[in-house]
């Protein structure tokens, strides 16, 4: 891959979560210096975040800061501590149910914390910020696939909100002081190593242990699950392709996913939605179990389908997601099995 100029360090913020514990594994192998921050909050099984850190601290390209990114004062002293080279801030308060339930959780992390990001990224500029926002900005729009072109100004959920906020933040700092920013609108990440809270992960553990699941809108929803080893290759090629400046950059007919900025918003996804019900039945398949099913209404919060415009990706990077959820699952399942040394 395209190396970077100079140093080659890289800051990964929620290194210890599902995407940053892949990301930093792979960065690692590319021969990165990591630093990796998390706070290591228990919104899900701790257990699992330590196991993956456990894995990363045993390489010596991987420095572990264990700090919250709402307190300024630490984050300061981290940036003045290393010299990075390229921010991918993944660290974040995740879940949209959670958001309806807990929505001071999403300011603190979300918004707060990624303005400490910026402000560092201001004051010990970096070649490239990378940040995850969404596939949740899409809100209730109706037009498939989404596209970056798309307007956003719909969320149903507070959490699709601060994403959006992040984006329009990103923006700002772009156009004010030259921060090359990359928004990266993540559709539904699964994969081993994954999040306990991701219907997936829940549906594995409740068909094996013969507890039922619950099957929101009558597994009637589309997803665009997107498997982490297609969006760790994404992010790794976006790495060292920081925006630029485009000061003739029209509204009315360029992409509005660029800017006059040095700025950029893109899907990361799969680009091939799954109705909820084939994905339950993958699962069983994989498992060898089938699901006792309770059939609900929809949840507030959710929307009917996401489906990823990747076309910008796949002409800036060759993004070429290659895993289907047939193979995506049964890894999954694999590792689930092992991690958790689950005897069918």
């Amino acid at each position: 891959m395209e190396k970077l100029k100079g140093s080659s360090t890289v800051l990964i913020t929620g290194s210890s979560g599902f995407i940053g514990y892949h990301l930093s594994n792979k960065l690692i192998k590319l021969n990165y210096k990591v630093i990796g921050l998390d706070n290591m909050n228990n919104y899900y099984e701790l257990n699992l975040k330590k196991t993956r850190l456990n894995n990363l601290i045993k390489s010596n390209n991987f420095i572990f800061e264990n700090i919250d990114l709402k307190n300024m004062s630490d984050v300061k002293n981290l940036f003045e501590k290393y010299d990075f080279d390229v921010v991918v801030n993944l660290a974040a308060q995740a879940g949209v149910r959670y958001s309806i339930e807990n929505p001071y959780a999403y300011l603190d992390s979300n918004l707060t914390g990624f303005l400490n990001i910026l402000e560092a990224c201001r004051a010990y500029p970096v070649k490239h910020l990378l940040y995850a926002s969404s596939s949740s900005v899409y809100g209730g729009n109706k037009v498939a696939p989404f596209s970056t072109n798309h307007n956003v100004d719909h969320p149903v959920s507070l959490y699709a909100a601060t994403k959006k906020s992040n984006e329009l933040m990103a923006h700002t700092y772009s156009h004010l002081y030259d921060i090359p920013t990359t928004g990266l609108r993540f559709f539904t990440v699964y994969g081993p190593w994954g999040r306990p809270d991701m219907a997936y992960f829940s549906f594995t553990k409740d068909i094996i242990e013969g507890n039922p699941i619950k099957v929101f809108n009558h597994g009637k929803m589309e997803r665009d699950f997107t498997y982490i080893d297609d969006i760790v290759e994404g992010i790794v090629k976006l790495i060292p392709r920081a925006p630029e400046k485009n000061p003739d950059w029209d509204e009315s007919k360029d992409e509005l996913g660029s800017s006059f900025a040095p700025y950029r918003v893109y899907n990361i996804g799969n680009n091939q939605p799954v109705q909820l019900m084939k994905f339950i039945n993958v699962l069983e398949e994989k498992i060898g179990k089938e699901a006792n099913k309770q059939y609900m209404e929809m949840q507030p919060g959710d929307v009917m389908r996401t489906y990823a415009d990747v076309s910008e990706l796949e002409r800036d990077i060759d993004f070429k997601p290659s895993t289907s959820i047939e193979d995506g699952l049964g890894k999954f399942v694999d590792w689930y099995k092992e991690y958790y040394n689950v005897k069918l």
